[in-house]
């Protein structure tokens, strides 16, 4: 890459612009079967496949994860290695990524080998959709900069095969859909640092991380909205759009979203969301809003063995060695309440749109994670569940 005049800074490509250690560029992606009648297309039960992969320069750290969600099996297969100098090797261990053609299609395969001899994939992510470049992501914590990052988000299509148990699933596009991201800056990463005066009672009193993280898709379009706000309901960061399948129109920017949610009883897991987004008339006023009501069919406890900070002793970005990969396998029932309530959950969603006395259809991904203090829901410290 250092022969192509990419440069940002007057450094080489592998030197990113800060020597912040929290520094990141990672892909995401999720994958499941469409709903029918029935439930999910082909398919025995919940079935959900999440696949990340990152890179952290400043720890000399890359890592991939999958999860997999299959009836009541959570199974995770992950790998570390250290960080070469090519950052265009999106292997890792097992994992490797090949970007056929820049923001249409990628793939993403998983070989099995000893370590990992119970799940494998080999699978070709086709955008049906323009990629949307979402608001940043900018917050500080005690004057630090805990969060400053970019991303752009795709829904689409995929296709190819899923090796389970030495079962092999076809994946075709017609019947398989989800949508990926592409991140990058600076968020919490590797080891746990000493916390200092944030650990004071009186700092983590009212630590709050409330966020919404939906990718809705329809027939003609695909509704994207980001949420993060504060204890008091304030926003962090806002982000609403209805991109079109058709390329000659325009995006439409969907203002003001707000949310309403349900939670199971005993815990913070949604069972019912409902979206309302306000939208203009040609006129410059307001029209009628835009309704979205979500009911989760599928959840993916992302946190659960992936690196994204439940686990003291694997986190994205932590040091494992010069190349380590993991399976472990949970039985859904026994992932604890607690370890549900303190990571983001990726749900799989059927959908309503109301919009101009009309109604229509649709599913996609509802990730939610209500942390801490939020009095709004009646969550008033770290440990409350709803009633």
């Amino acid at each position: 890459m250092d022969d192509y005049p990419v440069h940002q800074i007057s450094e080489v490509v592998r030197h990113v612009g800060t020597s912040d250690r929290n520094f990141y560029d990672r892909y995401y992606f999720n994958c499941a079967p469409r709903f029918d009648g029935q439930g999910q297309s082909g398919v025995d039960g919940p079935f959900a496949l999440i696949i990340g992969l990152g890179q952290y320069p400043n720890l000399g750290v890359a890592d991939a994860f999958a999860v997999l969600r299959r009836g009541d099996d959570h199974l995770v297969v992950r790998a570390s290695k250290a960080l070469g100098e090519d950052r265009m090797d999106t292997s890792v261990g097992p994992f490797r990524l090949e970007v056929i053609e820049g923001l249409r299609r990628l793939r993403v395969v998983l070989e099995a080998s000893p370590d990992n001899p119970d799940l494998s994939f080999d699978l070709t992510f086709t955008a049906d959709s323009p990629a949307h470049l979402e608001a940043r992501h900018f917050d500080r914590s005690l004057e630090r900069v805990t969060f400053d990052t970019q991303r752009f988000v795709q829904s689409g299509t995929w296709s190819g095969s899923v090796t389970v148990e030495q079962v092999r699933t076809p994946v075709e596009d017609h019947q398989w859909s989800g949508n990926r991201d592409r991140s990058w800056g600076v968020r919490p990463v590797g080891e746990p640092e000493p916390p200092g005066r944030r650990a004071d009672p009186a700092e983590t009193e009212r630590s709050c991380f409330f966020w919404i993280y939906a990718v809705l898709r329809f027939s003609e379009f695909v509704i994207i909205t980001i949420l993060q706000e504060d204890a008091d309901g304030a926003r962090i960061v806002e982000d609403a759009v209805r991109l079109w399948r058709d390329p000659e129109r325009a995006p439409e920017t969907l203002a003001l979203p707000e949310h309403t949610l349900r939670f199971a009883p005993g815990g913070r897991e949604v069972t019912h969301a409902e979206l309302v987004f306000q939208r203009r008339d040609p006129s410059g006023g307001l029209a009628d809003p835009l309704r979205v009501e979500c009911t989760p069919a599928v959840a993916c406890y992302i946190g659960v063995g992936t690196g994204y900070g439940l686990e003291q002793d694997w986190r994205h970005g932590m040091w494992q060695g010069p190349l380590t990969v993991q399976q472990l396998r949970r039985a859904v029932p026994e992932i604890a309440p607690w370890e549900r309530m303190l990571c983001p959950v990726d749900n799989l969603v059927r959908c309503t749109l109301s919009e101009d006395g009309g109604i229509e259809e649709g599913e996609g991904l509802f990730e939610c994670a209500v942390i801490g203090t939020y009095p709004r829901y009646g969550f008033h410290g770290l440990g409350d569940v709803a009633e």
